[in-house]
Protein backbone atom coordinates (compact mmCIF):
# COMPACT_ATOMS: atom_id res chain seq x y z
CA UNK A 1 0.00 0.00 0.00
CA UNK A 2 2.20 3.30 -0.65
CA UNK A 3 1.67 6.45 1.57
CA UNK A 4 -0.92 8.62 2.31
CA UNK A 5 -0.91 11.61 -0.08
CA UNK A 6 -2.47 14.42 1.29
CA UNK A 7 -2.05 16.23 -1.80
CA UNK A 8 -3.74 13.55 -3.81
CA UNK A 9 -6.62 13.33 -1.09
CA UNK A 10 -7.61 16.61 -1.87
CA UNK A 11 -7.31 16.18 -5.80
CA UNK A 12 -9.16 12.96 -5.46
CA UNK A 13 -12.36 15.94 -3.93
CA UNK A 14 -12.92 16.40 -7.41
CA UNK A 15 -15.55 14.40 -9.36
CA UNK A 16 -14.48 12.60 -12.91
CA UNK A 17 -16.43 13.24 -15.37
CA UNK A 18 -16.75 10.27 -17.49
CA UNK A 19 -14.19 7.19 -18.02
CA UNK A 20 -12.16 7.62 -21.08
CA UNK A 21 -13.45 6.12 -24.18
CA UNK A 22 -11.55 3.75 -26.30
CA UNK A 23 -9.85 6.39 -28.71
CA UNK A 24 -8.53 7.94 -25.76
CA UNK A 25 -4.45 8.32 -25.57
CA UNK A 26 -2.37 6.46 -23.03
CA UNK A 27 -1.84 9.46 -21.20
CA UNK A 28 -5.61 9.85 -21.33
CA UNK A 29 -6.25 6.71 -19.88
CA UNK A 30 -3.17 6.59 -17.39
CA UNK A 31 -4.48 9.45 -15.95
CA UNK A 32 -7.55 7.87 -15.36
CA UNK A 33 -6.46 4.82 -14.13
CA UNK A 34 -4.16 7.14 -11.25
CA UNK A 35 -7.29 9.02 -10.28
CA UNK A 36 -9.59 5.74 -9.52
CA UNK A 37 -7.02 4.30 -7.68
CA UNK A 38 -6.59 7.56 -5.58
CA UNK A 39 -9.98 8.02 -5.20
CA UNK A 40 -10.21 4.28 -4.20
CA UNK A 41 -7.33 5.37 -1.59
CA UNK A 42 -9.53 8.37 -0.27
CA UNK A 43 -12.70 6.47 0.28
CA UNK A 44 -11.12 4.14 1.93
CA UNK A 45 -9.70 7.07 4.46
CA UNK A 46 -12.73 8.55 4.48
CA UNK A 47 -14.79 5.31 5.65
CA UNK A 48 -12.14 4.01 7.89
CA UNK A 49 -12.68 7.19 9.65
CA UNK A 50 -16.59 6.82 10.13
CA UNK A 51 -18.60 5.49 12.62
CA UNK A 52 -20.10 2.47 11.59
CA UNK A 53 -23.75 3.44 10.67
CA UNK A 54 -22.20 6.30 8.34
CA UNK A 55 -20.08 3.90 6.43
CA UNK A 56 -22.91 1.54 5.92
CA UNK A 57 -24.61 4.42 5.12
CA UNK A 58 -21.37 5.68 2.34
CA UNK A 59 -20.23 2.36 1.24
CA UNK A 60 -22.06 2.26 -1.74
CA UNK A 61 -21.67 5.40 -3.09
CA UNK A 62 -19.23 5.82 -6.05
CA UNK A 63 -16.01 8.12 -5.41
CA UNK A 64 -14.85 10.05 -2.62
CA UNK A 65 -16.49 13.23 -4.12
CA UNK A 66 -19.92 11.50 -3.52
CA UNK A 67 -19.11 10.92 0.47
CA UNK A 68 -18.32 14.08 0.95
CA UNK A 69 -21.22 16.38 -0.84
CA UNK A 70 -23.51 13.37 1.11
CA UNK A 71 -21.33 14.85 4.78
CA UNK A 72 -21.68 17.79 3.54
CA UNK A 73 -25.84 17.83 2.97
CA UNK A 74 -25.89 15.99 6.52
CA UNK A 75 -24.21 18.05 8.41
CA UNK A 76 -24.21 21.47 7.08
CA UNK A 77 -27.21 22.75 9.31
CA UNK A 78 -25.44 21.32 12.27
CA UNK A 79 -22.63 23.72 11.54
CA UNK A 80 -25.11 26.26 10.80
CA UNK A 81 -27.04 26.46 14.09
CA UNK A 82 -23.92 26.25 15.73
CA UNK A 83 -22.32 28.91 14.15
CA UNK A 84 -25.22 31.10 15.00
CA UNK A 85 -25.43 30.14 18.50
CA UNK A 86 -21.90 30.99 18.72
CA UNK A 87 -22.40 34.61 17.09
CA UNK A 88 -25.38 34.48 19.53
CA UNK A 89 -23.00 33.93 22.88
CA UNK A 90 -20.64 35.96 21.50
CA UNK A 91 -22.70 39.57 21.11
CA UNK A 92 -24.83 39.18 24.22
CA UNK A 93 -21.67 38.49 26.39
CA UNK A 94 -20.91 41.66 28.58
CA UNK A 95 -18.33 41.78 31.24
CA UNK A 96 -20.02 42.54 34.69
CA UNK A 97 -18.55 45.54 36.47
CA UNK A 98 -15.91 44.29 38.92
CA UNK A 99 -15.36 40.86 37.50
CA UNK A 100 -11.98 39.67 36.03
CA UNK A 101 -11.16 41.20 32.48
CA UNK A 102 -8.81 38.45 32.00
CA UNK A 103 -11.83 35.86 32.16
CA UNK A 104 -13.72 38.03 29.95
CA UNK A 105 -11.08 38.07 27.16
CA UNK A 106 -10.64 34.90 27.50
CA UNK A 107 -14.19 33.82 27.32
CA UNK A 108 -14.62 36.00 23.90
CA UNK A 109 -11.19 34.55 22.65
CA UNK A 110 -12.62 31.10 22.91
CA UNK A 111 -15.84 32.15 21.07
CA UNK A 112 -14.24 33.96 18.36
CA UNK A 113 -12.01 30.93 17.70
CA UNK A 114 -15.19 28.61 17.71
CA UNK A 115 -16.75 30.88 15.41
CA UNK A 116 -13.47 30.77 13.21
CA UNK A 117 -13.33 26.73 13.40
CA UNK A 118 -17.18 26.65 12.34
CA UNK A 119 -16.21 28.94 9.13
CA UNK A 120 -16.99 32.21 10.21
CA UNK A 121 -14.89 35.21 9.08
CA UNK A 122 -14.03 37.80 11.49
CA UNK A 123 -11.52 40.59 10.55
CA UNK A 124 -9.00 41.09 13.30
CA UNK A 125 -9.79 44.69 13.84
CA UNK A 126 -13.56 44.37 14.74
CA UNK A 127 -12.70 41.33 17.16
CA UNK A 128 -11.13 44.01 19.17
CA UNK A 129 -12.89 47.35 18.55
CA UNK A 130 -16.56 46.10 17.90
CA UNK A 131 -16.31 42.41 19.61
CA UNK A 132 -14.25 42.81 23.01
CA UNK A 133 -13.91 46.86 23.24
CA UNK A 134 -17.76 47.47 23.33
CA UNK A 135 -18.33 44.70 25.69
CA UNK A 136 -16.48 46.40 28.44
CA UNK A 137 -17.60 48.13 31.27
CA UNK A 138 -17.82 51.42 32.51
CA UNK A 139 -14.50 51.79 34.60
CA UNK A 140 -12.41 50.31 31.09
CA UNK A 141 -13.64 54.28 29.27
CA UNK A 142 -10.43 56.00 29.69
CA UNK A 143 -8.73 52.53 27.88
CA UNK A 144 -11.51 52.81 25.77
CA UNK A 145 -10.28 56.61 25.15
CA UNK A 146 -6.95 55.90 24.87
CA UNK A 147 -7.11 53.27 22.76
CA UNK A 148 -8.92 55.45 20.25
CA UNK A 149 -6.88 58.51 20.42
CA UNK A 150 -3.54 56.38 20.08
CA UNK A 151 -4.85 54.52 17.08
CA UNK A 152 -3.83 51.27 19.11
CA UNK A 153 -3.37 48.28 16.84
CA UNK A 154 -3.54 45.52 19.28
CA UNK A 155 -3.06 41.44 19.11
CA UNK A 156 -5.95 39.92 20.68
CA UNK A 157 -3.48 38.87 23.68
CA UNK A 158 -1.52 42.23 23.80
CA UNK A 159 -4.77 43.62 23.93
CA UNK A 160 -5.48 41.15 27.06
CA UNK A 161 -2.32 42.26 28.79
CA UNK A 162 -3.26 45.60 28.20
CA UNK A 163 -6.37 45.17 29.81
CA UNK A 164 -4.84 43.07 33.00
CA UNK A 165 -2.70 46.47 33.29
CA UNK A 166 -5.45 48.66 33.42
CA UNK A 167 -7.66 46.95 35.45
CA UNK A 168 -4.92 46.78 38.13
CA UNK A 169 -5.01 50.17 37.92
CA UNK A 170 -8.88 51.01 38.13
CA UNK A 171 -8.61 48.73 40.97
CA UNK A 172 -6.22 51.39 42.76
CA UNK A 173 -7.73 54.29 42.19
CA UNK A 174 -11.46 53.10 43.23
CA UNK A 175 -13.00 54.90 46.06
CA UNK A 176 -13.00 52.59 49.38
CA UNK A 177 -16.67 51.01 49.60
CA UNK A 178 -17.27 52.15 53.40
CA UNK A 179 -19.69 49.53 55.48
CA UNK A 180 -22.44 50.57 57.14
CA UNK A 181 -23.02 48.78 60.33
CA UNK A 182 -25.93 50.34 62.06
Amino acid sequence: MTAFNPVTAILTQNKLEEKPGDDATDDEQKAYQKWVKADEMARCYILASMSNVLQHQHQSMESAYDILENLKEMFVDQNRVAKQTAMKDLLNTKMVEGSSVRDHVLKMMSLLNELEVLGANIDKDTQVEKMIMQTLPNSFQQFRLNYNMNKMDLSLTKLLNELQSAETIIKQQAPPVALDFE
